[in-house]
């Protein structure tokens, strides 16, 4: 299950937000307020505490951090030491600006949902070079060797003594950056230092970090998305040679269930309640990526159909279904892990706890590439899986589908009034 890192105390003095904007101040110009001392310490861990306990562990920090933080002319201090500061609010997908000033030697960053980190470099300490800070600041440092955002894209720290300003924007794991208006980081997967392998908890604090020199920050605002916001993000990145499959007004291009599916007003293809039946494109996909929006009611229940025959159960005669579902709805507590939300059915579970409430919008991205199947939810990885590696089936069930290099792309109903729109694929040759 996905972590959720509210906030962990009950303080609420932030500065009141920009409603016209939607920029909210974190840091008011005058005192701590709205914020809480928390070091490099597991996210995970902290959320398994007792209340007592973890609000014992907040405390001793805070107090740590007040001695090492301070506010000078608006603007906020550190000496270098001491517990990081931490938003006493979790955030999830948003938009963070801020300033800062350091020194040289120091070596700082900023957190993102609990989770290290944007790097801030002095780039002239050739002790470090070896680390990477002559290639800058505004990084993912801690992403893996190789991977996107792990170095800067461009070299745009400002000399000592000069304000430097960043702009992230993440929804998800997906994570933007700008130092001093060039971009460093583009639409990268921030890796979860905490646990590799998995996405980023689904919400989490803004960290300032203190890391041997002095630091000045100001100027702090945060401003969060919306779905649909969030949405046109993902949308719109990496969309080179995404053929969209559906018109918005027609099922024209479409065979299988056809009578059991409609177009709704706002351009979405709909399963009638009470029916179902595989709704499937005309064309046939080997290698492909999807994009598509969908949207759950409650209890919802479908399925992404990946190289399906034209008959046939797709979670077993298709390569894969991919579930759609309502995972928090008490109706589907009991199930094995391989039913959940974006499970190749039957074979592999999918990470939980990345869906948008029952009623919104989702974005999701699939990959199928040879055996492997990818699923991209909401900005974050929830399924990256081999099934010709797979042995192991729920029920010991058979997926002679599973082989399968070609097929149709398309949905499986269950009776539920789930929604599709934007549905666009690109062929992978």
């Amino acid at each position: 299950m996905a972590l959720c890192l509210a906030a962990f105390t009950t303080s609420h003095a932030q500065d009141a937000t920009d409603t016209q904007s939607g920029w909210a101040t974190l840091f008011n110009g005058k005192d701590l307020s709205g914020w809480h001392g928390q070091p490099h310490f597991d996210p995970y861990k902290l959320a398994e505490m007792s209340d007592e306990e973890r609000a014992s562990k907040i405390e001793e920090w805070t107090a740590d951090a007040k001695s090492h933080w301070s506010v000078e002319n608006g603007e906020l201090v550190n000496d270098g030491h001491g517990a990081y500061l931490t938003t006493d609010e979790g955030y999830s997908d948003y938009e963070l600006k801020l300033e800062y000033r350091t020194v040289a030697k120091a070596d700082s960053g900023i957190y993102l949902k609990g989770t290290p980190q944007v790097q801030i470099w002095d780039t002239t300490d050739e002790g470090k070079f070896n680390l990477g800070a002559n290639l800058g600041s505004g990084a993912l440092w801690n992403n893996s060797p190789g991977a996107a955002g792990k170095d800067p894209l461009v070299l745009a720290d400002k000399p000592f003594g000069e304000w430097n300003t960043v702009h992230v924007i993440q929804v998800g794991s997906r994570t933007s950056v700008w130092l001093n208006g060039k971009q460093t980081v583009d639409h990268a997967i921030m890796e979860n230092y905490w646990r590799r392998g998995e996405p980023l908890p689904a919400s989490g604090p803004i960290q300032l970090q203190t890391h041997g020199g002095e630091i000045r920050w100001r100027n702090i605002q945060v401003r969060q998305l919306d779905t649909d916001e969030a949405n046109d993000i993902l949308a719109s990145k990496h969309n080179d040679d995404f053929i969209s499959v559906f018109d918005g007004k027609t099922l024209e291009g479409w065979i299988g269930a056809v009578a059991d599916y409609e177009v709704t007003e706002d351009g979405s293809i709909q399963c009638q309640k009470g029916r179902g039946g595989n709704l499937l494109t005309e064309k046939e996909y080997g290698d492909f990526s999807v994009r598509l929006r969908f949207r759950l009611p409650e209890r919802g229940n479908n399925g992404l159909a990946i190289r399906a025959p034209k008959e046939g159960n797709p979670a077993y005669a298709a390569m894969t279904e991919l579930q759609v579902l309502d995972n928090d709805h008490p109706a589907y507590a009991k199930l094995d892990e391989r039913q959940y939300h974006g499970s190749a059915y039957g074979m592999a579970a999918a990470k939980r706890g990345y869906l948008r409430p029952v009623g919104e919008w989702n974005f999701q991205q699939v990959t199928v590439i040879g055996p492997t199947i990818r699923v991209e939810l909401n900005g974050n990885v929830i399924l990256d899986t081999d099934v010709s590696k797979i042995d192991d089936y729920m029920a010991g069930s058979a997926h002679p589908g599973k082989t399968r290099t070609s097929g149709h792309f398309g949905f499986a109903g269950h009776n539920d009034p789930v929604e599709f729109k934007d549905i666009s694929i690109r062929e992978e040759n």
